[in-house]
C-alpha cells in the first residue's frame, strides 16, 4: 500500500489545483477536421477563435484602379526604370500606387524615393524594393509547384508594414535557462519551443539534409541514413517552424504511422518540399546579396540580413491569403520576369545619387522626364 501513497498525493493535488480555477474557465472552442484514414490519428485541430482573427487579418486588398495596359511604356516616360519598363504608363502608376500601400501606407512614395529626384538611387529603399519586385516575379514565374496559380505580391509579406511581422536571422544570443531545455532556453524562431535555436541556418540558408527517420534501432554509420539525436532535434526545429507558420501540425504533410514514407504522405509534403528549396533559394539568391545595402538598424545582432522563412509568407495559415490570389490585376508587373541583372551592392553608398547599373553616378537631379503619381525608379 506504501507504493500507492505518492501517486494518490498526487492525484490530490492536481485536484486541488483544478478546484482553484475558476469556475468561467473553459477551453477554446475546437474544430476538428479528419484529413486521414481512420485510426491513423490524422486530425487537424483549429481554434475556431484564433481562426476568427486570422481570417480578419488576411483579406485582400483590391486593385487601386483597373489598369490600361495600352499605351506609352514606363521605360519611355521615365528615367531609370530598370525592371519595369515594360509596364503601359497605367500599369506602372497603378502598381506603384498599390506597392505604396502594401510597403508604406503613410509614409507614401517618399519612403522609398527623393521626391526631388525620383530616378535616383540614393535612397535604400528604393534599391532593396527594386530587388524585391524581382523576386516576386521570380517565386510567380519559378516556383509555381509550391505557390502554383495563386502566387505572391508584395503585400503576401508586408500586409502594410515596412518590414513583414515574420523573419529570421542568425540567433547567437543566450537565452534565458530553462528547466526543460538542452539549449538554454525557447528559441522565437522554432515555434518557441527549447529545440536547436539556430536550426534555420542549417536548412532555409545551408542546404544540410532534413530527412532523419532512422531505418536502424541505432545509429549506423554506414546506413544510407546514418542521422543521430542532434540532426533529429534540428529537424524537429524546421518541422515546428513550419508548423506554427502555417497554422496546421504534423499529419498535414506527413501519414502518422509512416512519417518517412513518401507514397503514404498527403501530396502537401511534396508542396512543402518545394516550399523549402524556394526559400532557401531566396535567401540566397535575393536577401544575402543585398545585405551591404541595409543599414545596420534593418540587420540582425549578428550583422545578418533578415531572412525569409515559411511564416513571413503563410502568417499563421496554411494557404497565404487562404489561397486568394491578387495576381490577376498585377500580371504584366509580378507574373511575368522583366531583366533578371544583379548590381554589384558592395559599391553601393546610400544617401548618393546614383542608377544601379548604369555605370555612372547621375550628374543632375534630374526628375521624372513625366511627372506622375509614379515612383519612377522600380
Amino acid at each position: 500500500m506504501q507504493l500507492w501513497i505518492p501517486f494518490a498525493a498526487s492525484a490530490g493535488t492536481l485536484l486541488a489545483i483544478a478546484s482553484f480555477v475558476g469556475a468561467d474557465w473553459d477551453a477554446p472552442p475546437v474544430e476538428s477536421v479528419q484529413i486521414g484514414y481512420r485510426g491513423t490519428g490524422m486530425y487537424l485541430e483549429k481554434d475556431i477563435e484564433k481562426e476568427k482573427a486570422l481570417m480578419a487579418a488576411n483579406v485582400v486588398p483590391e486593385a487601386p484602379w483597373e489598369a490600361d495596359p495600352e499605351g506609352d511604356r514606363a521605360s519611355e516616360l521615365y528615367e531609370n526604370v530598370q525592371v519595369l519598363g515594360d509596364l503601359s504608363d497605367d500599369q506602372f502608376n497603378q502598381f506603384m500606387a498599390a506597392i505604396t500601400e502594401w510597403i508604406s501606407p503613410e509614409e507614401g512614395c517618399e519612403y522609398c524615393h527623393n521626391a526631388e529626384n525620383f530616378a535616383s538611387d540614393e535612397v535604400y529603399t528604393k534599391v532593396v524594393a527594386r530587388r524585391m519586385i524581382q523576386m516576386n516575379q521570380t517565386i510567380n514565374v519559378d516556383w509555381g509547384d509550391h505557390v502554383g496559380d495563386v502566387g505572391v505580391t508584395c503585400y503576401t509579406c508586408h500586409r502594410g508594414q515596412h518590414i513583414p511581422a515574420n523573419y529570421w536571422y542568425d540567433d547567437q544570443e543566450p537565452k534565458p535557462a530553462s528547466a526543460m531545455s538542452r539549449h538554454g532556453g525557447v528559441g522565437k524562431f522554432v515555434g518557441n519551443t527549447s529545440m536547436p535555436q539556430n536550426a534555420l541556418m542549417d536548412y532555409l540558408l545551408e542546404d544540410k539534409p532534413i530527412r532523419v527517420h532512422s531505418l536502424t534501432a541505432l545509429p549506423d554509420p554506414n546506413s544510407p541514413n546514418p542521422a543521430g539525436t542532434k540532426e533529429t532535434e534540428s529537424t524537429w526545429a524546421l518541422m515546428m517552424h513550419m508548423s506554427e507558420g502555417l497554422g496546421v501540425n504534423c499529419v498535414t504533410c506527413h501519414n502518422s504511422r509512416a512519417f518517412n514514407d513518401w507514397d503514404q504522405s498527403p501530396p502537401q509534403r511534396v508542396t512543402a518540399w518545394h516550399g523549402i528549396n524556394m526559400t532557401r533559394a531566396l535567401n540566397l539568391d535575393y536577401m544575402v546579396g543585398l545585405t551591404p545595402v541595409f543599414p545596420e538598424n534593418r540587420l540582425g545582432p549578428e550583422g545578418d540580413v533578415l531572412k525569409i522563412g515559411c511564416s513571413t509568407c503563410h502568417n499563421g495559415v496554411q494557404k497565404p491569403l487562404y489561397g486568394v490570389s491578387m495576381l490577376q490585376d498585377y500580371v504584366d508587373a509580378l507574373d511575368k520576369k522583366g531583366p533578371t541583372d544583379v548590381p554589384d551592392f558592395s559599391t553601393y553608398v546610400p544617401g548618393q545619387t546614383q542608377i544601379m547599373g548604369a555605370g555612372t553616378p547621375a550628374q543632375s537631379s534630374a526628375l521624372p522626364l513625366q511627372t506622375t503619381v509614379a515612383d519612377a525608379g522600380n
